[in-house]
């Protein structure tokens, strides 16, 4: 029995690929973070943000948080927020689907929407005049040491363990960089050897959550030292990679993780043998009304 949601944060279960990885000598494991309560894989930062912020003192609940987000990140900390009896506005692009919006409204967030045509970088920028002149607060997920943390206690030593210490490569799709920098630093203190595969859109690819950043914009955790390689992946390859895993493998889950899965699999035919983990970030259903499963 558990005392709260947030207790249910992490511990997420590994499935092994029976369908799309072909390659018999290598074995390929989809870690579901749509598991989570909030129904991704940013309530791990997004708990580890809120909580290390009230430890020190940064906020309290008279604070008035803001945040940009492109869905994922806005869903958890509305969730987490409003367990610890905190008042948050989200930003987030116009086009982001309404499953999402309106899923932070639920959790008690005020959302505030954002021209599409200048993306997550127009939400950010819209947040930080918002923290330099109305007293507004930022977590700040794109520079704050603690997203990458929560990967670093959590989603690494999970997956180090639920492998045996068996894993070989980890695939993960960057968006603000959080779960690959904490994760790498893991697995590489444990073996330096673990090889770490980030994933990128190609230019003029849309595959919402994952970004390949102007360099203005580079979130600040990103450390390239950290990833080993980094593989491109088209929107159509993303998408009917997304549509694969929930037909073949009964995966329902958003593109970035199809993107992932796709680079996984294209990582899979390229090895005589290895133990790879590819992170599913979220559920599909919060995208039923982009089309996407049409």
């Amino acid at each position: 029995m558990s005392h709260s949601i947030i207790d249910l944060i992490g511990n997420t279960p590994l499935v092994e690929s029976r369908v799309v990885n072909t390659n018999p000598n290598v074995k390929l494991y989809f870690k579901l973070e749509g598991q989570n309560p909030g129904g991704s894989v940013k309530d791990r930062a997004a708990l580890n943000m809120i909580k290390s912020a009230l430890d020190r003192g940064d906020i309290s609940t008279s604070t008035k948080l803001i945040e940009a987000t492109s869905g994922n990140t806005g869903i958890a900390l509305a969730m987490i927020a409003n367990i610890y009896g905190l008042s948050i506005e989200l930003v987030m692009p116009e086009n982001a689907t309404l499953e999402r919006v309106q899923t932070m409204r639920a959790y008690g967030a005020t959302v505030t929407l954002t021209s599409s045509s200048v993306g997550i970088e127009g939400a950010r920028d819209y947040a930080e005049d918002k923290v330099k002149n109305d007293g507004f607060v930022m977590l700040n997920q794109f520079g704050n040491d603690d997203n990458w943390k929560a990967h670093y206690k959590s989603t690494g030593p999970e997956i180090w363990e639920d492998t045996h210490h068996k894993v070989t490569h980890f695939v993960s799709s960057m968006g603000t960089t959080g779960t690959i920098m904490g994760t790498s630093t893991y697995l590489k203190e444990q073996n330096k050897e673990i090889q770490i595969v980030g994933v990128q859109p190609t230019d003029n690819s849309s595959i919402p959550g994952i970004r390949k950043w102007p360099q203005e914009y580079l979130p600040k955790i990103f450390d390239a030292s950290k990833v080993d390689s980094v593989l491109e992946v088209s929107q159509e390859e993303a998408t009917q990679m997304t549509l694969r895993l929930a037909k073949e493998e009964g995966i329902f889950a958003g593109m970035s993780s199809g993107g992932a899965a796709a680079a996984a699999i294209r990582l899979a035919n390229t090895l005589e043998s290895g133990v790879i983990v590819s992170i599913i970030c979220d559920r599909g259903d919060r995208y039923l009304s982009s089309g996407l499963f049409d």
